[in-house]
């Protein structure tokens, strides 16, 4: 997958939040501020002030591209985005509040696109080297240096795979049975692992060992994606499913787990049964679920716009929290079946290049040109791309 994307840099942490409601009255409160108190609260850097103009985002709502200084009108329609390996959280998608925020992924992005992200693995980290999305992901790491964003497809309505040329016609040949882009994805999700030099994906040699990769690849990106893509929401068997016993209580301020009778508590609150597995569950060595309830229970700093969030926990949330404990306990169920795929005989890179596989041309790693509709320029003029 040559082409791949620098994660997003949104510059000042309000434009995203766990809920949507939240950042409309963020953002109604920045529009109706005085002109010192607005600049206050926008937080500028040198890529972005009040006073910048730049095109929109190619994504839906038409959010204005007039200087913020002069904008007076409503929230351009939040989105929701991947943040970090799993929480789904929610973004203006306002090319003005955003320093880089990657506009190649916004024309991709679709009901059909899938997104390898690569993970942040300091030494000895536990978790997966890569995760999949759905949603546009911003990339952010738990911990460790940023990895990169790979699309599966460089064009929008699932055209022309992000695969080196030839190599889906080699492994056709190399296991004797069509290899379709989606298969290879499921395959580098499922086998790619850590390395000193970032993430590495082995090429398996022996085709059954591709096959189990392959449909291990696709059950992960299915409890990845929760239902995203037209599938069925993840959901563990009967009895072993997470619900809340005691209510959650309107600001919970801290999160602990008892592993003796599998209840996570959120202050009072307590959910269970949650597996040990889910609670366990890391990326880059951080515990999915601690860095999730962080995110909700931060309090921003008061007198800017990160500290305007609900009064009392949301329902939404909870709901949330279950899906994801769900998630993360049936993807620990299939980690083991994982250790497999590194092991056995290889394709060698000496195949790659007597194919003219390697090396990768230098167009693939570019971002292919996407000209299926206008985008608005500064001030409403169209962009030339």
């Amino acid at each position: 997958m040559p082409w791949s994307v620098a994660p997003l840099r949104p510059g000042r942490p309000w434009p995203t939040a766990p809920d949507p409601r939240t950042l409309r009255t963020r953002w109604t409160t920045l529009v109706h501020a005085d002109p010192s108190t607005r600049e206050h609260l926008f937080r500028p850097t040198r890529t972005r002030t009040l006073h910048t103009r730049v095109p929109a985002l190619p994504s839906p709502g038409h959010p204005g591209t007039a200087p913020l200084a002069q904008e007076s009108g409503p929230c351009p329609a939040p989105v929701r985005f991947t943040h970090g390996p799993f929480d789904q959280q929610w973004l203006i998608p306002d090319h003005r509040l955003l320093d880089v925020a990657r506009p190649e992924l916004w024309r991709v992005a679709d009901e059909r696109q899938l997104f390898a992200v690569e993970q942040g693995c300091p030494p000895k980290s536990t978790g997966p080297a890569l995760t999949v999305s759905a949603l546009l992901p911003d990339g952010h790491p738990l911990a460790g240096r940023p990895g990169r964003i790979r699309p599966l497809y460089r064009r929008p309505g699932a055209a022309e795979p992000n695969i080196t040329p030839g190599l889906l016609a080699l492994l056709g040949k190399e296991y004797g049975q069509e290899v379709a882009p989606e298969d290879l994805f499921a395959w580098v999700v499922a086998a790619a692992g850590p390395s000193p030099a970032g993430c590495v994906v082995p090429l398996t040699a022996d085709p059954a060992r591709w096959a189990r990769g392959v449909e291990l690849g696709h059950r992960i990106t299915e409890l990845t994606v929760r239902g995203a893509r037209g599938g069925d929401k993840p959901r563990l068997p009967g009895g072993r499913r997470p619900y809340v016993r005691a209510a959650i209580p309107p600001r919970p301020d801290a999160l602990r787990y008892d592993a003796e009778d599998e209840s996570l508590y959120l202050g009072e609150g307590r959910v269970s049964p949650v597996p040990r597995g889910a609670w366990e569950f890391e990326v880059s060595g951080v515990r999915v679920l601690e860095a999730w309830f962080e995110q909700r229970a931060r309090n921003g700093e008061p007198g800017t716009l990160e500290a305007v969030r609900p009064a009392s926990w949301p329902q939404e949330w909870t709901s949330d929290l279950l899906e994801l404990i769900t998630v993360l306990a049936l993807l620990d169920e299939v980690r083991p079946d994982l250790r497999e795929l590194a092991e056995g005989p290889r394709l060698a890179r000496e195949r790659l290049v007597e194919a003219r596989v390697l090396p990768v041309p230098p167009s693939a790693r570019r971002p292919a040109s996407v000209l299926d509709h206008p985008e608005e320029g500064p001030d409403g003029q169209l962009t030339l791309l």
